[in-house]
Order: C-alpha cells, then sequence, then structure tokens
C-alpha cells in the first residue's frame, strides 16, 4: 500500500506544484501589503495557514483515483451542492444585500464556489457516457444545460452575477470539448442573442417587468460600466482601481507604496481588488508576470488534457481552465473598466478562504488525471 501510494506521488506534476507554490508567495505579499496598518492586519498569516492546509488536502485529492469520484460519486456530489444553494437561499448569511454564505463561525462559507466542481464533475461523467460521439440536441445538450441552469438560477437569485456566469462558461468550454455540433452551436449562440437583446428591448418597451428581470443594482452597474462620469459617487470603485492600475506605469510605485490602495480609495484590496494593489505597487511588468503564470497553469493542464486516455480526465480539467479563464479575465477586466464590477475572486491571489478551498480542490483533480490517467 505505502509503495503504491509513494509511486503516485512520484508522478504528480512538480511544474504545477511549483506555480502554486509562486501563488502562494504572491498572495501571501500583496494581502500583507493591501492591510498593512488597517484593521484587517495579519489577514497574510491567515492566507499563509490556508495555503498550507490546502495544499496537504490537494496532495490527498491528487492521490485518489478520480475515475471512481466521477462514476460514483458525482451525482450525490451534485445534489449536495443544490441542497446547500437552497440552504443558503432560506438561511444564508447576508453581506451588502448579498445572500451567499454559511455563517460556520470559524469561518463564512460560500457553497456556489464548491457548486462549481460539483458541476464540472458531473457534467464529465455525462460527457464520458458518449464516448467522444458528437452530443445530440435532446439527449445531451438539453439535460446538460439543465444541469447547468439549476445552481445558475441559484445563485443568479443570491444575487451573485459573476459566479452565475463561470457556470455559463464552464458549460460552454466542456460542450466544445464534448462535440457539439456546429449548427446546435449557433443554435446556443442565436437563443443567447435572442435573449440579450428581448430583455434590452423590455427596457424601452415595459420598465415595469424588465425591472423583475434585471434587478436595480445591477442595472447600475451596467449604466457606470458605459458611462463611470455619470454618477462618480457610485463609480468610485472602478475609476479609482483604472487610476490605481495606471499609476503603476512599466515597474509600479513600488512594494508598500500605492498610494491609491494604502490611501483607502480602493474596497476588498485584499479580495476581489487585489488585482489593482499589483497593477499598482509593481506595475505592467508585476502584471505581466502573473499573467505569464497564469497562462504557463493553463498551458501544462491542457497538455495533460491532451495525453489523458480517458475523456473523463480530459472533460475535467477542461472544465477548470473555463472556470480559471473566466475569473482571471473577468475579474482583471472588470478592474480596468473592460467589464462591468461584480464580485469574483481573482484565482489563487485574492483572500478568501472558500475560492481558496474551491481553487486547491480543483488542483487536486487536475493531480489525479495526471496521476492516474495521463
Amino acid at each position: 500500500m505505502f509503495q503504491e501510494i509513494l509511486f503516485r506521488a512520484k508522478k504528480i506534476d512538480m511544474t504545477i506544484l511549483g506555480i502554486l507554490l509562486c501563488f502562494m508567495v504572491i498572495s501571501t505579499m500583496v494581502i500583507y501589503s493591501a492591510t498593512s496598518n488597517t484593521k484587517y492586519a495579519g489577514l497574510h498569516i491567515n492566507n499563509l495557514v490556508m495555503f498550507g492546509v490546502l495544499f496537504v488536502t490537494m496532495l490527498a485529492l491528487a492521490l485518489i483515483d478520480y475515475r471512481g469520484i466521477v462514476r460514483h460519486f458525482s451525482i450525490y456530489l451534485y445534489v449536495a451542492g443544490i441542497l446547500m444553494l437552497l440552504f443558503v437561499r432560506f438561511k444564508g448569511m447576508t453581506i451588502n444585500g448579498s445572500t451567499r454564505w454559511i455563517n460556520l463561525h470559524v469561518m463564512q462559507f460560500q457553497p456556489s464556489e464548491l457548486a462549481k466542481i460539483f458541476v464540472i464533475l458531473l457534467l464529465a461523467k455525462f460527457l464520458g457516457s458518449r464516448k467522444g460521439e458528437y452530443l445530440r440536441l435532446i439527449r445531451d445538450i438539453l439535460p446538460m444545460v439543465a444541469i447547468v441552469g439549476i445552481p445558475f438560477m441559484m445563485v443568479l437569485e443570491q444575487p451573485d452575477l459573476g459566479t452565475s456566469i463561470v457556470f455559463v462558461c464552464i458549460l460552454i468550454g466542456m460542450m466544445w470539448i464534448g462535440k457539439i455540433r456546429l449548427k446546435h452551436a449557433l443554435i446556443g449562440i442565436c437563443t443567447i442573442v435572442a435573449g440579450i437583446s428581448s430583455i434590452t428591448a423590455l427596457y424601452f418597451v415595459n420598465l415595469s417587468l424588465f425591472n423583475k428581470i434585471v434587478k436595480p443594482h445591477q442595472l447600475h452597474r451596467i449604466q457606470t460600466f458605459l458611462d463611470p462620469t455619470s454618477d462618480p459617487d457610485q463609480s468610485y470603485h472602478v475609476l479609482n482601481s483604472i487610476k490605481a492600475v495606471s499609476s503603476g506605469e512599466l515597474k509600479g510605485e513600488g512594494f508598500l507604496n500605492g498610494r491609491m490602495v494604502h490611501g483607502g480609495y480602493i474596497p476588498y484590496d485584499y479580495a476581489d481588488s487585489i488585482y489593482v494593489v499589483i497593477g499598482e505597487e509593481f506595475g505592467f511588468i508585476g502584471s505581466s508576470m502573473l499573467l505569464f503564470l497564469y497562462f504557463f497553469l493553463i498551458y501544462r493542464m491542457i497538455r495533460i488534457a491532451m495525453s489523458c486516455q480517458n475523456l473523463e480526465g480530459s472533460y475535467i480539467i477542461i472544465g477548470v481552465v473555463s472556470m480559471f479563464t473566466l475569473q482571471i479575465f473577468e475579474n482583471i477586466a472588470m478592474h480596468t473598466g473592460l467589464m462591468p464590477l461584480t464580485g469574483i475572486a481573482l484565482p489563487f491571489v485574492s483572500y478568501g478562504g472558500s475560492s481558496l478551498l474551491t481553487n486547491m480542490l480543483c488542483m487536486g483533480l487536475v493531480l489525479s488525471v495526471k496521476i492516474h490517467d495521463a
């Protein structure tokens, strides 16, 4: 038994482990900078401890054969995720107008984060049963849409637009690699475009019905995104973020020297807005190095997916890649004025136990694919 575990451990992708260690160092440093001389001082220690504990958890998961999890437990995990989201709806903790968390006293847990993993596992099981055949519209695509649609709607009602969009991106990525026919993809694109166009038309035709679909705060974020100067009081977060990132220029203001960050102009600079700290203090060079690490991590995962002997393993990795890609783009884009502001963490860098737990579990599954199948 011990020899088998040792044999599996030798097959762990050391490159991915090295990249994750780099993220741990970067995250801890930047959180320290963002929270120094504030009431949140010391969060970098918590972050380091969480990384350490979850690093061990990730390695333990990597040694477990992912195929058993997908084939025997994915449906139960998915149901558990839905039940947790239901619990949040009726007994959840509300912060800043959003009900997303379960109060565990020692921490605030966000079930929608884990739900993303459970959706990936169930979709991998579903796609694996097709054995590489083209997806059928009624028997395959519609059930997959339903699998994603249930948590998507529940998370959207919390409200959490950022996380709900991640579910859609996971679905699109996994269906694409799962061999969706071009005509079915075009039907999906046309349906999405028609839906967005219809909602937009309601704004001019039936405003009361429009307000039932699009919440006032969501509409306001879109309006301030299109024209940040229209309401400076409400768009100060985005405007200050753009100003801070641009002030970093090539080399940045220097570690602990971010004037906008340390002046208290950037809300949640240790969490969702942590990219602003990197942009201001480390400039274009620091931001580019961070993006290179993300690129290299995604590249390694895709290489593992391409060498995988089992389709279920490839589907899991593509689901994880789709999730990370959207979250990285969305987080950086919303702080540089390219997308409306939403609450979404920067993977492996933002402070947050639920987010880091999900990301490390995802990497545990990826490493499990590498060990047992690639």
